[in-house]
């Protein structure tokens, strides 16, 4: 890879998180900032203190916003936003832009 593709792929890798900040938050109805939330930060337990009803609703805003869907086998995707963020690059379709540059990572 090129300096050129690791730029573009951190810049799309921080906006995907960005985004999935700003679901859960909207979707959980959650009275913090987005901004609050960071990236490693575990989402059940003693991180945000999410449960199962919680990970539904973070399975329907993704298929919202990427439709990308989340089967029951893959629930350890939820263990925090970088894990989110891997599974939504890994699974982008072709018709998400700059899709195939990400999967080649």
């Amino acid at each position: 890879m090129t300096k050129t593709e690791i730029l573009d792929y951190a810049k799309k890798r921080s906006e995907v998180c960005a985004t999935i900040k700003r679901i859960i938050v909207d979707q959980l109805c959650l009275d913090i900032p987005a901004e609050y939330i960071t990236d490693d930060q575990p989402l059940f337990g003693r991180g945000l203190e999410l449960d199962s009803i919680d990970a539904l609703e973070l399975a329907v805003g993704l298929y919202d916003e990427y439709s990308i869907t989340v089967s029951d086998g893959n629930s350890a995707i939820f263990s925090s936003v970088n894990t989110i963020a891997d599974y939504v690059l890994e699974n982008m379709t072709d018709s998400d832009e700059s899709a195939d540059e990400v999967l080649e990572v």
